[in-house]
């Protein structure tokens, strides 16, 4: 009898090969898992910048959103496409971009029972976008393609290219702070189990070595680094608290640790003057 066996963790080099492989792969797999368990949450057409529960139509981060109509908007990593749904409610014309086809298939799921015709679903990788330079007017990502790949300055630098002059992106990824504290949302996670400034990243694999699941660890600094080389200027980085309604645990974030230190950092940058595309 075959019994399935838990992939071991690890801390360990993974190329951009390697982690393009298994988010593919971990997402097609646990697709149905992660809507069944965070969906309600999410909501069908709600724009959540994290688990805190930040909400882009009181946030504003991609800017008012009576100004979002007939704007053309690139989500990218988006899941089902919750967030593009409320993008499209607003009136703007939203292209939802994921590398799982699975989470794209629950996409298809909800946008019929919404009757969403406005929504665009497109199966890509983020480091390599199927899109004409200047496309958008805007780009967003909610925890979306950025934690999981081995050079995040190359999807930055797609994201920039098919951005138009004066584009915005605004991006959310766990707080690079998080790293030092184990994963955990109750008081066994409050205290410090590893270096903040250890970058190796975190992968899941199988009985083989190979990777099932990778998660790429930046600094702040890091961060920061990263989008300017991009071409982009850093206009804000948003801390979301986490608010007292808010009593669910996910993953490591919980009301314990959100009350004491920041789970989600969020990056709003836009298009530098004479930025170079390339390089």
């Amino acid at each position: 009898m075959n019994q399935e066996h838990e992939p071991e963790a690890t801390r360990r080099d993974a190329s951009d090969t390697e982690s393009s492989r298994a988010s593919r792969g971990w997402w097609d797999s646990n697709a149905d898992e992660y809507q069944s368990e965070h969906g309600a949450f999410l909501g069908d057409d709600r724009f959540i910048w994290g688990p805190e529960g930040l909400d882009e139509a009181e946030a504003a981060l991609l800017g008012p959103a009576a100004e979002l109509k007939g704007r053309r908007i690139l989500e990218i990593g988006a899941g089902a496409a919750q967030c593009s749904r409320w993008l499209a409610a607003q009136g703007a014309l939203p292209v939802a971009l994921d590398l799982s086809h699975r989470q794209l298939q629950h996409a298809l799921r909800i946008a019929e029972g919404a009757a969403d015709e406005t929504t665009e679903l497109v199966e890509a990788d983020a480091g390599a976008l199927p899109f004409r330079d200047g496309s958008f007017d805007l780009a967003c990502s909610a925890y979306g393609a950025l934690p999981f790949v081995a050079d995040p300055v190359r999807v930055l630098r797609e994201v920039r290219r098919v951005l138009r002059p004066g584009g915005r992106f605004v991006f959310s990824v766990s707080h690079p702070i998080r790293w030092a504290f184990p994963d955990e949302p109750g008081p066994e996670g409050l205290s410090v189990g590893a270096s903040y400034f250890d970058r190796t990243p975190y992968v899941e694999q199988d009985e083989s070595g190979r990777a099932v699941y990778v998660e790429h660890h930046r600094t702040l600094g890091d961060r920061v680094r990263d989008v300017v080389a991009a071409g982009f200027r850093l206009e804000d980085l948003v801390e979301p608290e986490w608010p007292e309604w808010n009593t669910q645990e996910w993953g490591g974030w919980s009301p314990l640790r959100g009350h004491l230190i920041p789970g989600t950092a969020i990056f709003v940058c836009t298009v530098a003057a004479e930025a170079p595309v390339h390089g």
